[in-house]
């Protein structure tokens, strides 16, 4: 587990500070050295259309990828935590109703709802996050859902009631603090969902507008420019799939930790 932790701290930080390290802005463009290749003078990693340096462009993509993808999740994690959350301590017709939602969320496909609310509702990226986060919870209200029922029926549960002790306080200050490990390793799943459909999205012209990027974005340029300039697809790629297997990983290893 070591080596997915390193590669995606390694990526963090170059994403975080490797901009400031870099002489050229990622929406500067060098006229002068229009599709540069990997190695040329000013442009460690060349290029692109346009006379934009890709390295700069791929580091900024990556936290503008990143960045959407937590707070999707987040976003996910408030409304999944809560609804489960609730569905599970009230049970019996509230519970039943609450599934039944859920049930028929999930019989909606997804990224057309996503695409809806791009189209409707602008394609900011305040959006582009509140739109994929507000899809992106139904796994996680099971989850919840399931620990809370496991919850209700333990020892400490049952004598804080017979203490009188408000249910507020005993989801917040006993059940919740008890799944936590197991919401943050169903989290960590769930970034690796919402980079992909941001990724889809940008590629698609309908995430993140230029002159920002992201990898979805970079992606789509790559492809477009890939007879002439292979290399121009070829970093965003490697991050996006490097991103994924690692926080795939980790959160697996922390299901099975918390859930197994």
């Amino acid at each position: 587990m070591r080596a997915p932790f390193a590669i995606l701290a390694l990526i963090l930080l170059a994403a975080l500070i490797g901009p400031w390290l870099i002489d050229w802005r990622y929406d500067a463009i060098d006229w002068d050295a229009v599709r540069a290749a990997p190695l040329s003078p000013g442009h460690m990693l060349g290029t692109d259309s346009v006379g934009r340096d890709l390295l700069a462009r791929t580091l900024i993509g990556t936290r503008v990828t990143l960045g959407v993808a937590l707070a999707a999740a987040l976003v996910s994690l408030v409304i999944g935590v809560g609804w489960g959350a609730i569905a599970g301590w009230k049970g019996g017709r509230t519970d039943e109703a609450m599934m039944r939602i859920v049930d028929a969320l999930y019989a909606l496909p997804f990224m057309f709802v996503v695409i809806l609310l791009m189209v409707l509702f602008g394609r900011s990226i305040l959006l582009v996050f509140l739109g994929i986060g507000a899809v992106e919870w139904l796994t996680m209200a099971r989850v919840v859902r399931g620990q809370m029922l496991a919850l209700r029926e333990r020892p400490f549960v049952i004598a804080a009631e017979a203490a009188g002790t408000p249910p507020v306080a005993i989801v917040l200050r006993h059940m919740l603090p008890n799944i936590a490990g197991v919401a943050i390793a169903y989290l960590l799943l769930t970034i690796p969902q919402v980079v992909m459909i941001e990724s889809f999205l940008s590629f698609l012209g309908l995430g993140v507008q230029e002159p920002m990027t992201s990898l979805g974005i970079l992606l789509k340029d790559g492809v477009d420019d890939m007879d002439l300039a292979p290399h121009a697809m070829l970093l965003p790629a490697i991050v996006l799939v490097a991103l994924l297997l690692c926080l795939t990983r980790i959160g697996e290893r922390l299901r099975d930790r918390f859930v197994g």
